[in-house]
């Protein structure tokens, strides 16, 4: 396919006030910059000089050029008179890079679902049909294929049919990762022993022995007395039952040993 034929399921209507977007900037004007988004149909919306950036704008070209991609913040949007203003600068970096990832993600889905629309032989705008059912129902193609891939092609059904379903799942359950969750903590480890450091990372490497099917475990030295402990998993209930193996593995051999310690939860 060629550049313009790749496929793009984009929204219908407008979004809504207060939503993250991504776009393109189309032009550069004195006053503000016009930025098409890239996830809604026919849409344009407008960043004035004031939203470019924080402080006093003197020049809004050294900002934003025509052609950058940007995340934006919609402020307003008036349907009536197809106006809808944008914020660069109200973005926050946390919004900013979770947006991108959702893009790539979803770029990468569409891409995934071309591959079965083609399998099942199904033309480009029957899949443009098909993406904006999905879109309807998930909110993104890629949650689609994470239901698909988490559970089952039977949960497609309905929307795309049998065969399409069962060509999506393929797919999803080759390319979508299982999310992972992390929780962590530090001990607070001592021992009075000439070879006290010894006994300490001899206590700490009984953690490990606490990871099965999967589970990633990390310890880390912060600062004597405190070593962090993270657990990586595909749930909480299995992080925490892991956490708390390990946590008991390490105190039970630091007392054994002769020293002494404690564990301290932190915050995921």
């Amino acid at each position: 396919m060629s550049e313009e034929q790749k496929l793009m399921i984009k929204r219908d209507g407008y979004p809504s006030p207060g939503e993250i977007v991504i776009g393109t900037v189309t032009r550069v004007l004195d006053f503000g910059a016009f930025v098409s988004l890239d996830e809604y149909e026919d849409k344009e919306g407008m960043v004035h000089i004031s939203e470019v950036a924080p402080g006093w704008v003197k020049d809004i070209r050294d900002y934003v050029k025509k052609g950058q991609k940007v995340v934006c913040k919609v402020l307003s949007v008036n349907p009536k008179r197809g106006h809808i203003d944008l914020s660069i600068k109200d973005v926050t970096e946390r919004q900013k890079k979770e947006k991108w990832q959702q893009w790539k993600s979803e770029l990468r889905a569409f891409k995934w679902l071309e591959i079965a629309g083609e399998k099942v032989g199904l033309s480009h705008e029957e899949l443009v049909k098909v993406g904006k059912k999905l879109i309807k129902e998930y909110d993104t193609i890629y949650e689609a294929f994470e239901e698909a891939a988490f559970e089952g092609y039977e949960v497609l059904v309905p929307i795309v049919g049998e065969e399409l379903a069962k060509a999506i799942a393929e797919i999803a359950r080759e390319n979508v990762k299982p999310p992972r969750v992390k929780v962590r903590g530090y001990f607070e480890l001592k021992s009075l022993a000439p070879d006290g450091i010894e006994r300490i990372k001899k206590a700490l490497m009984e953690a490990y022995k606490a990871a099965k099917g999967g589970v990633k475990i990390t310890v880390e030295y912060i600062g004597a007395p405190k070593y962090r402990i993270v657990v990586e998993a595909e749930d909480y209930k299995v992080a925490e039952k892991t956490l708390k193996d390990a946590v008991n593995k390490v105190l039970k051999t630091i007392k054994k040993l002769g020293g002494y310690g404690n564990f301290v939860r932190e915050a995921a």
